[in-house]
């Protein structure tokens, strides 16, 4: 089994708990009151955030445009569940995550200098990279706001948690970026750098409703252990994604990480498994570093690196890792006392993000 996910993409898992509509519930709960802080910003910074969010399109005219998997807002909602409160109680929480991650967003996609996202042209590149700056802080700051205005203790707590993600998640930015510079980085470098880029975050929206729910440190200490495996989990795939992914699925080009020189996973785990296609790959990306024309590559020239990862075993490691990473997640959940229900639902929404296409 070369990769992480199968060739169907499924809703509807084992158990029978059509993940597809939790998801869906998470959309529906959450979109109203984003819609409404999004709203609070000052012109253009509002049009250009929900031209993000896909709500209208680059003319201003509505538009149903992909906003998105949305598995944070239904993490958040279940988290809620998990504590035994209500799934509406982790709206505010469903929201400001959402909000963080859009921010996360939009900084990338001008720093990665990507085009494409969900299958439509970037902040920047439609509305500039001021804009991108500009619109990416406005909505961190909404995040913090649209919690702290609830008021309560809880609320504080959540707080807390929201912007030491967020703090660990620019942390996870900024190796990314560094490590993009480096002839070398190690698997465990590696890991720690996906651990704070996605897994700070998804960790955060799995506690962030037990939080606003009245769950305790300990309780909500352990939802985020779930997720911050999970977060590594999604990652690998992601990365498998960014090589391999298919471009009409993914939004994004052939070789995506391959073009922006991303060591992701399967090119750190190609180059430490030694071996000649190890070393050929090595020769080559070193080579790269130091070249002025990287950009007028050809197609070719990406699918010999690709195939060169894959020879080497990155390709199988990380699909292997995912694999891992997702059961150390799911071994977290039996050390929460939650209702069995919720259970079954944290376990579908983690089956589903590893065997997803995009």
């Amino acid at each position: 089994m070369h990769s992480a996910y199968p060739a169907d993409d499924t809703a509807q898992n084992a158990e029978g708990v059509d993940v597809s509509a939790l998801l869906e519930r998470g959309r529906a709960l959450s979109t109203p009151v984003l819609r409404a802080a999004v709203n609070r910003l000052a012109p253009p910074m509002d049009t250009v955030a929900a031209y993000h969010f896909g709500w209208i399109d680059a003319q201003g005219r509505p538009s149903d445009g992909d906003g998105g998997k949305a598995v944070r807002p239904a993490l958040a909602l279940l988290s809620a569940e998990a504590a035994g409160a209500a799934p509406e109680v982790g709206v505010p929480g469903a929201v400001a995550v959402e909000l963080v991650h859009n921010f996360s967003l939009l900084h990338d996609d001008l720093m990665d200098g990507d085009e494409q996202r969900r299958h439509r042209d970037t902040v920047w590149k439609v509305h500039g990279p001021a804009q991108a700056i500009l619109v990416g802080d406005a909505l961190f700051a909404l995040a913090n706001e649209v919690l702290l205005e609830i008021g309560t203790v809880e609320a504080g707590r959540a707080t807390r948690r929201l912007t030491t993600a967020t703090r660990k998640l620019i942390d996870g930015q900024a190796q990314d970026i560094s490590y993009e510079h480096r002839e070398r980085v190690t698997v465990e470098e590696c890991l720690e750098m996906e651990g704070n880029k996605t897994g700070a975050l998804l960790a955060c929206a799995v506690s962030i409703g037990a939080v606003l729910g009245g769950a305790d440190d300990a309780t909500a200490d352990t939802l985020e252990a779930y997720g911050h495996h999970l977060g590594l989990a999604f990652q690998a795939v992601d990365d498998l994604l960014g090589i391999w992914g298919d471009p009409v699925a993914t939004g994004k080009q052939t070789w995506s990480d391959l073009r922006q020189r991303k060591k992701s996973l399967p090119v750190v785990a190609a180059l430490a498994a030694g071996g000649q296609a190890s070393e050929r790959l090595g020769e080559l990306l070193a080579a790269d570093a130091k070249s002025n024309d990287f950009d007028s590559f050809s197609e070719e020239e990406f699918a010999t690196r690709a195939a060169l990862i894959e020879e080497a075993g990155g390709r199988e490691w990380t699909a292997q890792e995912a694999r891992r990473q997702h059961t150390v997640a799911i071994e977290a959940l039996s050390r929460v006392d939650m209702p069995e229900r919720v259970r079954a639902q944290l376990v579908a929404l983690a089956d589903f993000v590893v065997v997803r296409k995009r």
